[in-house]
Formats: structure tokens, sequence, C-alpha cells
């Protein structure tokens, strides 16, 4: 019998970090005290400036009426003044598409570069979606492990062992969801160089540019190595720097015969981004950083406080991340353990045990290409990290 369901589609695994989401706002909305770690999600709210503006808009007439398909002509120039000041890289406003939100962004990406068959390295552990829209656009991913002895970073000599004559793109990411990794600029230029060299694409994530802490520093890769200007996909957004999640705005940066490609495949997809949502992200790239600086001083206090009290717990390592939001500690020695009469089968059999008998949701590392890890989001209250960590240190406690 044919399947009502293409093998394209029913391929694709349903995201992680969402599923756990939404499971835990479900359980607090029958009224059980959950404390989620799942989504990526700042809780404070968008900036008032950014709201207001985009009240504002509302009354306009012209919002409410199609516009341009890749964007607002003002927010893709505003886009590119915003990308010179944050990270020194000079571009066009049209070198740029305005897309829902980074996902879109990333699968346009894709789309635009991959034919059947072509290879893509991608560092592992790694965001859920990379290899669903790497699959989805008939890529095919190549994966290649990093752990916490290296930093969750990647070697050239690594991505030098990945590729083949079918790699096209490589996936790179600083600071790193789910493990909050920052590559050096000395380690973000050689990687750049060595792409240049092999005639390589990159696809970059940059959506975390301005979290991160301590003596790190965000480098944009293009910016390091010029001459991959011609061969560098930048994706970025206004969801994690803003709180501004919900208004799926995000954009991709890329030479200008791509974006014309991917323009045109939006144009058929989507269309325009909602309008009012893409006057919200005018105000937010045009005005300063003063809110989101004021955020990262909270993460920066979270991300210590997680880490020490993950660190305490018996059976879990857990690295001091230095970008982002997400601590990503290993659990590999709690993995065949008893607990409350279950043997610990796995990383992901851990997260359900802790949501099952603590309330407290966090994803597992299978999400991320890397069993016996759990990731833990620290975009949340001081309050509810206590709390949360708390209940696990309480639960952990029994294991035996």
């Amino acid at each position: 019998m044919t399947s009502r369901i293409s093998h394209r589609i029913s391929s694709i695994a349903e995201s992680a970090t969402l599923a756990v989401d939404a499971k835990a706002k479900a359980l607090k909305a029958a009224g059980r005290p959950v404390i989620g770690f799942g989504a990526g999600e700042p809780d404070f709210p968008t900036p008032g400036y950014i709201v207001e503006a985009a009240i504002a808009a509302c009354s306009e007439p012209k919002w409410h009426r199609y516009t341009p398909a890749g964007g607002l002509p003002e927010l893709k120039e505003a886009i590119a003044t915003k990308t010179l000041r944050d990270s020194g890289y000079a571009i066009s406003g049209g070198q740029v598409l305005v897309t829902n939100g980074g996902k879109q962004a990333l699968y346009n990406a894709f789309a635009t570069l991959l034919d059947p068959g072509d290879e893509v390295i991608l560092p592992a552990p790694y965001w859920t979606t990379y290899p669903e829209s790497i699959r989805l656009a008939g890529g095919v991913p190549v994966e290649i492990m990093t752990d916490e002895t290296t930093g969750y970073r990647a070697t050239v000599e690594q991505l030098e062992a990945a590729r083949t004559p079918r790699t096209k793109v490589l996936v790179f990411v600083s600071p790193s969801n789910p493990t909050g990794a920052v590559y050096s600029p000395v380690e973000v230029q050689a990687i750049g160089e060595w792409a240049l060299a092999k005639g390589i694409w990159v696809v970059t994530d940059e959506i975390y540019e301005h979290l991160v802490y301590g003596d790190a520093k965000f480098s944009s890769m293009p910016v390091l190595v010029p001459g991959l200007a011609e061969t560098c996909i930048i994706i970025n957004g206004v969801a994690k720097t803003y709180a501004m999640t919900g208004w799926r705005v995000g954009w991709m940066i890329a030479p200008a015969d791509v974006i014309k490609a991917s323009t045109n495949l939006q144009s058929h997809a989507t269309s325009n981004v909602a309008n009012v949502s893409q006057i919200a992200a005018l105000a937010a790239v045009s005005g300063d950083l003063s809110a989101v600086d004021e955020m990262k001083v909270a993460f920066d206090r979270r991300r210590h406080l997680i880490t020490g009290l993950l660190d305490a717990i018996p059976g879990i390592s857990c690295p001091l991340p230095e970008g982002a939001f997400y601590v990503y500690p290993s659990v590999r020695d709690l993995v065949g353990r008893s607990l409350r009469g279950a043997t610990i089968e796995s990383s992901a059999h851990l997260a359900g045990l802790i949501l099952d008998e603590v309330e407290v949701a966090c994803v597992p590392g299978e999400a991320f290409g890397t069993p016996g890890y759990l990731r833990l989001s620290y975009a949340t209250s001081d309050n509810d990290i206590t709390e949360g960590v708390g209940r696990m240190a309480a639960l952990l406690a029994e294991a035996g």
C-alpha cells in the first residue's frame, strides 16, 4: 500500500526542543509545578520601544497589504547597517533576505545551495533543525563528533577528514546551540581559510552573536576571511538578542545571486514576513544595545549559577559555557545505574525520568547527535534554576 505521507516528510524527526517545551507547558497548564529548561527562549519581555513600534504599525493601512517577498527595503538596509556595526561586515541591503525566523533562513539557504546527494559537514552536538533542513533540501549531513575535552569545538583536521568529492557546505556555529561553545578568532580564521582553499560553502549561524561572556569573543568568519564572502551565507535574526522568539523575523546574508534565488523560493513558499513583525524588527536592529546588555548581565549570572549547581551533582560533569544561554553537561556516568526501580538506559531515558519523577524538563543529547548529555537552557529565572536543579539533585542522589 502506498504511504499517505511522502518519504521526504515522514523521515523528518519532530523538533525535540519544541516537543519537550510543549509537554512542559501542557503539564503547567494542567496545574503541575513543572520547571522547563527545554526551549531556548529568553524569559524577558520584548523591549518596550520595539512593542510600541509594532503597535503603531498596526494602525497604518499600508502595512495591511502585501509587501516585497524578500523583506521591507528599509529593514534590509537597517540589517546591513546593523551587521557592519556589530560584526564589521560590510554588505548592501541587496544581500539580505528577511525570513519567517531563522529556521526559514536555514531552509532557504540549503534549498538554494544543495542538489540531491550533496554532502554537508555538520559538527555535533548540533541544533536539532540543521540535519532536518539539510535532508529536506536533498543534502546528506556528515556528522563529526566533538565533546567537552575540546570545548565542543571542531578542528580543521576533523573537517578535512570528513571532506569528500561530494562535500559542498560546512555548517559553522559560534556561539553554539546546544553547548555554548565559542570559537576563538584564530580558530574561526583557520576554518574559514580551509573552507576557502577547498572551495566549500560555509553556512554560519550568528544568532547568538551578542551573547558571549568572560574573555570569549564573537568573530564573523567572512570578516576574518574576506575571500569567503562569495561562498558564505550568514543566518541571523532578532529572536535571541531582543527576546523576540514569537515575532518570527530572521534573515540570511549572502551573495546577490543566492539572495535572488532564495527570494524566488520564498515568493512561492510564504511571500513576505508579517509587516508588523518587520516593523518591530526594524526598531530592534536600529536601536542601541542597552536592553540587550541588561539581559546579558542576567544570563552571565545564571550561567555561573546553573553550572555550579549541576557540576556539584555526583555523576554529572558540566563545563562552563562561553556563549548563548545553554549548558550541556555530560551524564554518561549515570547511564547504567539504577533509579527508582529502573535502570537508566540512556540520556533520553534519564530526561524522561527527570520529567516524570520531579517535573523538570530538559532535552537529551540524542536530539543533538551526541547521546550521554543533557541540554538545559538558563534563559529562565534564578529561582527556577535553583529549584529545578535542586529537584534533579535530590532525585539523582538516589541513583545507585
